[in-house]
């Protein structure tokens, strides 16, 4: 049985900057998305039913029914590029759920890149359903450097010189910090815009009521600044936090000794795409 398999990278975001809550609720965002070189795992062959299994260490209490994105992203792909054989799919969830680094998103993204690869589709079908089964589809579907705005569904290609590749390290205290409740507490003031030339100067909008919600963030971001790292946030609304270095060696002692001193901890170190 040939079995195929896509990463699903964790997604950063470099800066965050919250414009306007819109009349439907939702909030205006610009935001510079990023790319780590690692995630969860995908697989996928060819099955009598689309189907989804899901395991590794944060496979518990997350459901593998039809409302997993997963399966959600590939019927919808099914549905608009009828006439291919379902898929049975396999989810290695090695990222926090509720983290800040689009699990979910990711791993309906990966879902898209594998079925279409597997049906021979044209490069543009995926992204023709992306942004329906959620925002941040559409950038994860990419898994590359971009400008968001809107939801974060319109894009814009950044020059990745001088970004791609930079050692990074992500740590999460393993505290679920739900998006809704965490855009619910912003206080609604608008900062200003981001450059996305000028993204080391810029922020996350959503540390400050993240931070209240889940005060580990705050200690995390402590713990990460307190190394030679050249950037320090916090990733979407939370909690996994990382830190950019200017190489590996730096990168990875920090990873040493912050999993010494908090073995509870989530870390996974690797390198922007």
């Amino acid at each position: 049985m040939t079995i195929f398999v896509e990463t699903a990278y964790a997604k950063l975001n470099l800066a965050l900057h919250v414009r306007a809550r819109r009349p439907d609720g939702y909030h205006e965002l610009e935001t510079l998305f990023a790319f780590l070189d690692d995630g969860d795992r995908l697989s996928a062959t060819p099955a009598e039913d689309f189907s989804l299994t899901i395991t590794g260490p944060f496979a518990t209490g997350l459901s593998a029914g039809e409302d997993n994105l997963v399966l959600r992203a590939v019927r919808a792909l099914a549905a608009a590029w009828p006439g291919h054989q379902p898929l049975a799919f396999t989810l290695h969830k090695r990222l926090p759920i509720a983290a800040g680094i689009g699990g979910g998103s990711a791993d309906a993204a990966a879902a898209l890149r594998l079925a279409a690869r597997l049906w021979g589709l044209p490069e543009v079908a995926p992204s023709r359903v992306a942004a329906a089964i959620g925002a941040d589809v559409p950038a994860c579907l990419a898994s590359h450097m971009c400008f968001g705005r809107g939801l974060g569904e319109v894009l814009s290609p950044i020059a990745r010189e001088g970004i791609a590749g930079l050692p990074v390290l992500l740590v999460n205290p393993l505290v679920v910090c739900p998006t809704g409740p965490v855009f619910k507490a912003w206080d609604g003031v608008d900062r200003g815009p981001l450059d996305p030339a000028q993204w080391r100067a810029g922020r996350n909008d959503l540390e400050r009521p993240a931070r209240a919600l889940v005060p580990e963030i705050a200690t995390v971001l402590g713990v990460l600044r307190a190394t030679d790292a050249d950037l320090v946030r916090m990733s979407g609304s939370g909690a996994t936090c990382f830190a950019l270095f200017a190489a590996d060696v730096a990168r990875d002692a920090a990873a040493a000794r912050i999993a010494a001193a908090h073995p509870a901890w989530w870390i996974m170190a690797g390198a922007l795409r």
